[in-house]
């Protein structure tokens, strides 16, 4: 589906502020970004069609360990569906698709961090502080779309949608690549220099133990029109 979707973000509005971000060949067109709708759920059919996001279905970090744990993919589609449909509901999206020549090539996956139940258990991940924020979890690029800006400018897309949408705070949760060894699978929460190109910056750092990977914590505040200065 690539017809233009609700009153969400085109991305010929993003981009304008996202000329660094769109880091591409002359060969690649940057790619249309829309919200997610229940509308337009199906077309991640085939991006969601093979590896982890097969079963995942991006539902993952909004469910609980004890429910993942016995989950299935029908079942986590359904939770993805129904965070869609309670979004909608809110007037706001949960996620952006990126398209080339009418094809889904790239997912963004956002919202209040209190919808991410993983998130609000876990002990590596808990909060910074008591402020709002809206969480930046997931990112899937086509596999023939690797390596050519697609998570960039769906990242720099999310921020502008938040800050549209009055956000005034986001946070993510990279992987940093250049301390920890990383394979491909693990790249889908985005890297930490990916998050700092966006003006993220760094506000926490947590182990488990000596042993385990440290896991940094990016926010970046941001600035609606007509708002006060931005939360640090």
């Amino acid at each position: 589906m690539d017809a233009a979707v609700g009153t969400g973000l085109t991305f010929a509005a993003a981009c304008r502020s996202m000329a660094l971000a769109c880091l591409m060949a002359e060969r690649n067109a940057c790619p249309r970004i829309a919200p997610v709708t229940e509308e337009n759920l199906g077309d991640l059919d085939g991006l969601f069609s093979r590896g982890d996001p097969r079963w995942c279905q991006c539902a993952y970090f909004r469910r609980s360990s004890g429910d993942w744990s016995t989950s299935s993919p029908a079942e986590n589609r359904a939770v993805l569906a129904s965070v869609v449909a309670a979004a909608a509901d809110a007037g706001r999206s949960a996620g952006l698709i990126a398209y080339r020549d009418g094809e889904p090539v790239g997912w963004v996956s956002f919202g209040p961090r209190a919808e991410f139940a993983r998130l609000e258990a876990s002990r590596l991940l808990a909060r910074v502080d008591d402020k709002p924020v809206w969480s930046i979890v997931c990112f899937v690029v086509s596999a023939k779309a690797r390596r050519q800006g697609i998570a960039r400018s769906l990242l720099a897309a999310a921020v502008d949608y938040a800050r549209e949408h009055g956000v005034r705070l986001l946070e993510a949760y990279p992987v940093d690549t250049g301390t920890n060894p990383t394979t491909s699978a693990a790249l889908y929460k985005g890297t930490l220099s990916m998050f700092k190109q966006a003006g993220f910056r760094t506000v926490a750092v947590r182990q488990f133990n000596r042993a385990t990977p440290k896991r940094p914590i990016v926010r970046k505040a941001l600035r609606p029109k007509g708002s006060a200065p931005p939360v640090t």
